[in-house]
């Protein structure tokens, strides 16, 4: 059994991970986010998630892009991963696959993507690019992948999809140390029979341990059946809030919630109907997701990371223990949130881990 990895969301958009207006000290800026990434390397993360966004929804007015800022933070970090979201329809794979490769070797190795297929429609038909239905969503995405992974590992690429077309083109040079990992989220049964195939992670949002354990049960049968059981790992997102007692904890979700952008929040449910509920089988990220859910918008709350340090520790062994590998954060008040949970909840897990070794 291997070792937990952490990540956390890079809040490269403005209004932080929570659309509130409860007053939070979180910066959207480069310079916070230097500080941020610092400090989630200094203390033992292993990942850092950038989003991925081009127009306003939840409250995000201002957004820096997730690839340029990822090479910017590559030049003042020695260790951390960093993890570009991308939104396959708004950027060609041949010219992603030159931009990662780019980054990983101004990094040295420390590139990682995560592939969206998209749930925004404005952002689509803002840049005067067709709004798929949801599956060919993610038949897109599959092709994005594929002519990625090529153009890192061939001498030139030749491929001919629906989406796409390649005619021997080259990539040099190549990413540092062989394919970078390709991270993808999604709960409906295109993005799991995608992830199967094709991705190296699967993201999740936030849920209950029962949630959690159906997605990983799913697609692990569907990766076994594609002969790639062993090659796909889980991540989980949960919003931490780490305080010196469960009730201060409690009471700072309750705050959160009870000054939520009630606005913010609705056209926020409303963007995302397109893919929680515009699946056939219903059962799409969001679907089921309540007011209070989509206050913090990738239903982090759900996850249950809310309490003292050792109780926020406990609740991330249960979810190693179910078959998750990593776990990504989002937090309040950044600097001390993000330095808290380093200090005090990783080395706890890290404790535990080693007690379930022995």
């Amino acid at each position: 059994m291997t070792n937990l990895k952490f990540a956390y969301w890079v809040p490269n958009v403005s209004g932080g991970l929570v659309v509130s207006k409860l007053p939070q000290r979180t910066g959207w800026d480069f310079e916070s986010n230097k500080r941020y990434v610092q400090i989630a390397e200094e203390v033992g993360y292993d990942y850092a998630l950038l989003q991925t966004r081009f127009f306003a929804s939840y409250g995000a007015e201002n957004q820096l892009e997730a690839i340029t800022l990822a090479s910017a933070l590559a030049s003042v970090t020695e260790k951390i991963n960093l993890i570009s979201a991308v939104h396959p329809g708004l950027w060609h794979p041949g010219v992603y696959a030159k931009m990662i490769a780019t980054l990983d070797n101004i990094s040295q190795g420390r590139a990682a993507l995560n592939v969206v297929s998209g749930w925004f429609k404005q952002e689509f038909i803002g840049y005067g690019e067709p709004w798929l239905e949801h599956d060919e969503r993610y038949r897109r995405s599959e092709e994005f992948i594929q002519v990625l992974k090529s153009m890192w590992t061939q001498e030139a690429t030749t491929f001919k999809g629906d989406f796409y077309r390649i005619n021997e083109a080259p990539l040099l040079p190549k990413p540092v140390n062989g394919r970078p990992p390709i991270f993808q989220g999604g709960n409906s049964k295109a993005a799991r029979r995608m992830a199967a195939k094709y991705s190296d992670w699967y993201f999740m949002n936030g849920n209950t341990l029962e949630g959690f354990k159906e997605q990983i049960e799913d697609v692990k049968a569907l990766a076994k059946a594609e002969g790639r059981e062993h090659e796909i790992k889980f991540a989980a997102n949960g919003f931490a809030i780490v305080r010196d007692t469960e009730e201060e904890a409690v009471q700072q979700l309750r705050d959160i919630v009870s000054h939520a952008d009630t606005e913010a929040v609705e056209g926020f449910k409303q963007a995302v109907a397109e893919a929680g509920q515009s699946t056939k089988e219903k059962s799409g990220m969001w679907a089921n997701s309540t007011f209070k859910d989509l206050v913090q918008y990738n239903d982090g709350f759900k996850t249950g990371l809310i309490g003292t340090a050792e109780q926020v520790a406990e609740r991330i062994i249960a979810l190693k223990e179910i078959g998750i590998d990593l776990v990504l954060t989002g937090h309040f008040h950044y600097e001390e949130d993000l330095r808290r949970f380093g200090e005090e909840v990783i080395p706890l897990v890290k404790e535990q881990e080693a007690v379930l070794t022995v």
